[in-house]
């Protein structure tokens, strides 16, 4: 983002500002994520060690949640792109 037209005070905020959400944005996708792979995964409470099992499902899970955020993004820049273009 363009921020020259604020002062050195308003360039901070507003970079404090969006580091802030920027990390709220990474918490609630990191919580959704172990919440997922935990609900799809974790079945034995008598231990508090992961089975083979559990930990392959955790694995696979992180696995397909990162491949797909990485096509997200992909596909996120290559419209991006396409509307810069368009300008």
């Amino acid at each position: 983002m363009d921020f020259s037209q604020f002062n050195g005070t308003e360039q901070a905020h507003m970079t404090k500002v969006i580091e802030k959400k920027q990390m709220q944005d990474f918490m609630r996708l990191y919580s959704g994520l172990v919440e997922r792979c935990f609900n799809s995964c974790a079945q034995d409470f008598t231990s508090k060690a992961l089975t083979t099992n559990e930990s392959t499902c955790v694995q696979n899970c992180t696995d397909k949640f990162l491949k797909h955020s990485e096509r997200v993004g992909a596909r996120f820049a290559e419209h991006n792109a396409e509307q810069m273009q368009g300008k």
